[in-house]
């Protein structure tokens, strides 16, 4: 009878485990090269300055997926669906394209990773011939376009995943080696942003790769797709906090803290730092073998990242347009191969992809308030949800959306000072376009819930 009630107890914890998933695939994608890039950059530039960041990303990434995970709970429905139906079609044309764009510059910064990290180590090999980062961001493109279109690229995305897994595993274990200093480490749980453009640049970059406006949209389509509804909040709520607090706060403490501790010694320049100097973090576990150990955790984190954004215009688009989210809709399948042939552009673009990845995700913040005003708009809408949040809840998604505007404002303040660059120019004209939007939505809770 023992037997038996084991045998029972056993096969719902693996039926549990099994149906595990959503929020998974949100902390693979957070846990890419851009936030690889972004804390390796921080400790390099500001040794232990910026450890509050890191802490407080992971406790304001969960906070951010919770409520976009009850959004998606509650309503049954992807997030542009339901912004269409509460908010009107306007907005959820804004939505899209604030999340199209973000998602859009991450992927040809993204297949420029991994076309220059595959290019390196075919030049390290003698294979000169194939050196070539175009060269390589074709072939991953074209890879990238069948391999998705035709539902077999979660193969190459285990590979991946399983490669970056060794590589965390390397800088936790490295983080049990170097010599971290206590007292500085703790010094740096103070809210500061060190001073200079730089410094609200790589704090904005680190929030971004956890609070970042493709990872809130994304939540209620992948979901959807595990069938998910009120009465598996439960098991919602173990996916959560297992993946973003605690197996992405984990990636990110560790590498942050092997960053601070080895690279500000090394003598690099962190404004320069290239993916052969950063290698130098895992000297301590992986001696001469630390570069092609780091390599190859930087391809699989691109390459694994590359599926999950690849399908984010998609599903928005599809949902808005009300196509079927599946490869059987050839309009849902001709645009995923379209955003792939597409992010092959992202190997002819200049300069090192480490600073880029810091700046595409400091831009994806910028994005960010936006989605984060609409989610909490529609949580606190008894038209639009059966259940509106809770003080504690809503407390929580402004101290969210607090935090997001004063970084994402600190990096635009700081782009001001070269507001003539084109690329400068862009981020404040988004900015001011978002800011615009986010008060417009604010305008529209006030006189529907306040003064109406």
């Amino acid at each position: 009878m023992a037997t038996e009630s084991q045998a029972v107890h056993a096969g719902r914890i693996e039926t549990f485990i099994s149906r595990l998933g959503p929020t998974w695939l949100a902390g693979a994608v957070a846990a890419g090269p851009a936030t690889m890039a972004s804390l390796l950059t921080a400790g390099a530039s500001f040794g232990y300055a910026l450890l509050w960041v890191v802490v407080v990303s992971a406790v304001l990434g969960t906070i951010g997926q919770y409520l976009a995970m009850r959004l998606g709970l509650l309503t049954e429905q992807g997030i542009v669906a339901v912004v269409e139906d509460r908010l009107g079609e306007f907005w959820a044309w804004v939505l899209l394209v604030d999340a199209v764009l973000a998602a859009g510059l991450a992927q040809l910064v993204i297949m420029k990773t991994l076309a220059d990290v595959s290019a390196t180590m075919a030049g390290t090999v003698g294979l000169g011939a194939v050196a070539d980062p175009r060269v390589w961001g074709t072939v991953w493109a074209v890879f990238l376009a069948l391999t998705l279109a035709g539902g077999g690229y979660r193969f190459a995305e285990l590979g991946a995943k399983v490669i970056v897994s060794l590589v965390v595993l390397a800088f936790v274990a490295a983080a049990f080696v170097v010599p971290i200093d206590p007292a500085s480490a703790a010094s740096g749980l103070q809210p500061v942003i060190p001073a200079g453009v730089d410094g609200a640049l790589v704090a904005a970059g680190i929030l971004g790769g956890a609070v970042h406006i493709t990872l809130l949209t994304m939540q209620s389509y992948t979901m959807r797709a595990r069938g998910w509804t009120r009465a598996d909040e439960s098991i919602a709520r173990f996916d959560l906090l297992s993946s973003m607090l605690v197996a992405f706060g984990i990636f990110s403490l560790a590498i942050f803290l092997v960053a601070a501790s080895v690279l500000p010694e090394s003598g690099l320049n962190p404004s320069t730092i290239t993916e052969i100097q950063a290698a130098q973090a895992l000297g301590p576990v992986a001696g001469e073998h630390a570069v092609w150990l780091f390599l190859l955790g930087l391809w699989g984190a691109a390459m694994s990242t590359l599926g999950g954004n690849t399908i984010v215009a998609p599903y928005l688009l599809a949902d808005k347009l009300g196509w079927e989210r599946s490869v059987e809709d050839s309009r849902f399948r001709a645009t995923i191969v379209v955003v792939a042939l597409v992010s092959a552009l992202g190997a002819f673009l200049g300069g090192t992809f480490f600073q880029l990845l810091v700046l595409v995700l400091a831009f994806g913040l910028v994005g960010t308030p936006f989605a984060l005003v609409v989610i909490l708009f529609l949580l606190n809408d008894p038209d639009a949800v059966p259940e509106t949040n809770s003080p504690l809840e809503n407390a929580g998604g402004i101290a969210l959306l607090l935090v997001a505007v004063v970084l994402a404002a600190e990096f635009v303040r700081g782009e001001l000072a070269t507001v003539t660059e084109p690329a400068s120019a862009f981020v404040v004209a988004f900015a001011v376009a978002m800011s615009l939007a986010v008060l417009g939505i604010c305008g529209m809770y006030l006189r529907g819930h306040v003064f109406g």
